[in-house]
């Protein structure tokens, strides 16, 4: 079925793309190990480039889907996301971070692979700005927190050991234990208060 030729396209060019780049990876090479015909490709695909949009897209959720659920799963706090990567990085055939690999890769910020890419860090960052303030903590330093997951992947992947997500937690640890408590709310808006009941045994007000 057409769906099922598309769901093998966007599963093979995920697990290659990942394994050796989108460069690197040609049409011809997908066609082969996903057992779709050329003419079932370019139903579904105008091309490699939309093919790579279509896996980033879906992948995005399913990273975000899955840090969010792993977090839960952890207690919920900010610094879990640190302990999620180190799971992944312990993983066989980890690769690094797909949406820092293809950054790399497609350097023209005006690509759609680039595009979908960076909106993705973007939606991290707003997740772990959740994260922060649920917790207590300023929801600014999200940024901060980012630029460490990204660190940690990048060393992970370079050092071969999972050991770069614990020494980016401590990092993060430090940082949320030294910032200043996020400022609380506005309070929630109230009827004015009624004036003070009048004091029958007040004595009247004299004329100035």
């Amino acid at each position: 079925m057409a769906t099922h030729a598309r769901a093998r396209l966007l599963d093979t060019a995920e697990a290659l793309f990942y394994a050796e780049g989108i460069r690197a990876v040609g049409v011809e090479r997908i066609l082969a190990a996903s057992g779709v015909g050329r003419a079932s490709f370019y139903r579904h695909f105008a091309g490699k480039d939309a093919l790579a949009v279509a896996v980033l897209t879906r992948h995005d959720q399913g990273w975000r889907d899955w840090l969010a659920a792993r977090v839960a799963e952890l207690g919920g706090h900010p610094l879990a996301v640190f302990d999620a990567l180190a799971e992944r990085f312990a993983r066989e055939g980890f690769r690094g971070c797909a949406f820092l690999n293809t950054m790399l890769e497609t350097a023209d910020p005006d690509s759609p692979a680039h595009r979908v890419a960076a909106a993705h860090k973007r939606r991290v960052a707003e997740y772990l700005a959740g994260l922060l303030a649920a917790a207590g903590h300023p929801p600014g330093l999200a940024r901060q927190l980012l630029l460490l997951m990204d660190g940690a992947t990048v060393t992970a992947l370079r050092e071969g050991t999972p050991g770069p997500a614990a020494e980016a937690r401590a990092m993060a640890a430090a940082l949320l234990a030294a910032a200043p408590p996020a400022p609380p709310g506005p309070p929630a808006e109230d009827a004015p208060p009624a004036p003070p009941p009048e004091d029958s045994c007040a004595a009247p007000a004299r004329p100035t």
